[in-house]
C-alpha cells in the first residue's frame, strides 16, 4: 500500500504517541518524538508534510508557549509543511492564537477517530498543493530562464552599432514603446532581445510574434487567446500571447506587414490595455513593454494609407534604426571571425583562419543580407573548404553585391536582380514566398534566379 506522505508527531506523552502512530500507519509514513528539542535534527533528515504538535510539554505549565515556539520554528524553516496542534485543555483562545500564527489546524484530547482522520488529511491536501505551486513557481522560473537565454551576442564595436547600444541602454530602463527599424538581417530581434534584459521586466519572459506570419481569421485567437467553443475546432480555452507576456516583454516583429484591419484591433487593446479572449465577453487587463520592428518604411506606409498614423504613434514613441551591414566598417570581419569560431567548433575544423585577400572581398561585398547572409556564407564556406585558410574562392557572394555600385546608375534588369535577392533573402529557402511577395509565379522566379545566376 503506497504511503501518501510523512508525518511528524511530538508529543511527551509516550502513550498519545502510540495511540497516534498505531491509528496513522496504515495510510502515513510516521515518525514519533517525545522530546521537542529533537524537531530541528529530525527535519535535517526528513521531509515532513505535516507535524502534529503538542502545545505543552512542561509539566503544571498549560501556556501553550512552548507549542507556539515550535510552531514559529517549523513554520520559519519549513513554510510549507502543515502543523497541526494538540491540546488537552480545550482553550479556545491559545487555539485561535495557534491559528493565527500559521497552524493549518487544532484537535483536543481525547479526540475522535474519524473527526481526526478528516483533519489530518485536510491539512495534508493543503501541503501537497503548496508544495505543487512551488514546483510550477520554480519551473515557470526556468522555463522563464530558458525563453530569455542569451544564446546570441551583439558582436561589434563600430561607432553605429555603439551608438545603437547606447540608444538601447538609455531606453532599456523605461517601459516606454520602442520601434525598431531596418533591413532584413540586421539583428532587429537581437537588439529587442538587448532591450528585455537590460530593463527591468528581464526576470519575465519575451514574447516574440510574427506579425507577417499570423493569417487575418487567427489574428484574434493567437494575439488574444480564444475560449472553449468560440470556434469549431476550439475545444479548449487558449491563452494568447498578450497574456503569455504579462508583465514582460511583447516583441512584435515586421508589424509593417500586418493588415489594415488588424491594426485597428492591435491599436485598440494597446490603447485599452485589456484584451478579450475570442468567445468571451470577460476583459483581461494586461501590463506589457511593446518592442515592434519593421523593415518597411512606416512614414510613407501611412501616406499611403497602408499603416494607421495612430497606430505608428502609438508603438514608436522612440525608434531605434539599426545600421546596415556594409556601414559598419571592421564590424564585417569581427563578426565574420566571430562566425568562423562558432562552425568550425559545429563542424570539427578548429583554428580556421581567413586570409587578407579574402578579408578585402568580404569588406568590399556590398551584404544586401546583412548578418544573416554573412553568417550563411561563412558556414558555407566552413563546410565546403579543404584548407585551414579560407580564401576569396571559399566565399561564394552574388556578383552584384559590391559596395561600388552606384544606386543612380542601375538599370532596370539590376533594380530587377536587387528586388529578387531581397525577396529571397526575406525568405529564405522558400521560392514560393518569394514568388508571391513579388508578385510573380514561382517559375518566373526561377527563370530569373538562373537568368541572373541566382542560387
Amino acid at each position: 500500500m503506497n504511503k501518501r506522505g510523512n508525518i511528524l508527531i511530538v508529543d511527551d506523552n509516550k502513550s498519545i504517541l502510540s495511540a497516534l502512530e498505531i491509528l496513522l500507519m496504515k495510510h502515513y509514513k510516521i515518525k514519533c518524538v517525545s522530546n521537542p528539542n529533537l524537531i530541528t535534527s529530525v527535519f535535517n533528515e526528513n521531509d515532513f508534510q505535516l507535524v502534529l504538535l503538542d502545545m505543552n510539554f512542561k509539566a503544571g505549565l498549560n501556556t501553550g508557549n512552548e507549542g507556539l515556539y515550535w510552531l514559529n520554528y517549523i513554520k520559519e524553516h519549513h513554510p510549507e509543511t502543515s502543523v497541526v496542534m494538540i491540546t488537552a485543555y480545550g482553550d479556545v483562545e491559545l487555539a485561535v492564537n495557534a491559528l493565527k500564527k500559521g497552524a493549518t489546524d487544532f484537535i483536543l484530547k481525547p479526540w475522535d477517530n474519524a473527526k481526526l482522520l478528516a483533519t489530518i488529511e485536510s491539512a495534508m491536501q493543503l501541503t501537497i498543493s503548496k508544495q505543487e505551486v512551488n514546483s510550477l513557481k520554480l519551473k515557470e522560473k526556468e522555463l522563464k530562464k530558458a525563453f530569455n537565454k542569451e544564446d546570441k551576442l551583439i558582436i561589434g564595436n563600430s561607432p553605429q552599432i555603439m551608438n545603437v547600444l547606447n540608444m538601447v541602454r538609455k531606453v532599456a530602463k523605461t517601459d516606454t514603446n520602442v520601434l525598431i527599424t531596418g533591413e532584413n538581417g540586421t539583428g532587429k530581434e537581437l537588439i529587442a532581445r538587448e532591450i528585455h534584459r537590460l530593463s527591468k521586466r528581464h526576470h519575465e519572459m519575451m514574447v516574440s510574434v510574427d506579425m507577417g506570419a499570423i493569417t487575418e481569421t487567427l489574428f484574434e485567437s493567437e494575439l488574444f487567446g480564444h475560449a472553449k467553443g468560440a470556434f469549431t475546432d476550439a475545444k479548449e480555452d487558449r491563452v494568447g500571447k498578450f497574456e503569455v507576456a504579462n508583465n514582460g516583454t511583447l516583441f512584435l516583429d515586421e508589424i509593417g506587414n500586418l493588415s489594415f484591419p488588424l491594426q485597428a484591433k492591435l491599436l485598440v487593446a494597446l490603447q485599452s490595455r485589456e484584451i478579450t479572449r475570442l468567445g468571451s465577453n470577460k476583459p483581461i487587463p494586461i501590463n506589457i513593454r511593446l518592442v515592434s520592428a519593421t523593415n518597411k518604411n512606416l512614414d510613407q506606409m501611412v501616406a499611403d494609407s497602408l499603416f494607421r498614423e495612430d497606430l505608428l504613434y502609438r508603438i514608436n514613441t522612440i525608434q531605434i534604426e539599426i545600421p546596415p551591414l556594409r556601414d559598419r566598417g571592421e564590424d564585417i570581419l569581427v563578426l565574420a571571425d566571430f562566425f568562423l569560431k562558432k562552425y568550425g567548433h559545429k563542424y570539427d575544423k578548429a583554428n580556421l583562419k581567413i586570409n587578407h585577400k579574402a578579408q578585402e572581398k568580404l569588406l568590399d561585398y556590398h551584404w544586401p543580407g546583412n548578418i544573416r547572409e554573412l553568417e550563411h556564407s561563412i558556414e558555407k564556406a566552413v563546410i565546403l573548404s579543404d584548407s585551414s585558410v579560407l580564401k576569396p574562392d571559399d566565399f561564394f557572394l552574388r556578383p552584384n553585391g559590391r559596395t561600388n555600385t552606384d544606386p543612380q546608375s542601375l538599370k532596370l534588369e539590376d533594380m530587377e536582380q536587387n528586388l529578387i535577392n531581397q525577396a529571397l533573402d526575406k525568405n529564405p529557402g522558400n521560392v514560393s514566398a518569394a514568388a508571391d511577395e513579388l508578385g510573380i509565379t514561382r517559375q518566373t522566379l526561377y527563370n530569373k534566379m538562373k537568368k541572373f545566376g541566382i542560387k
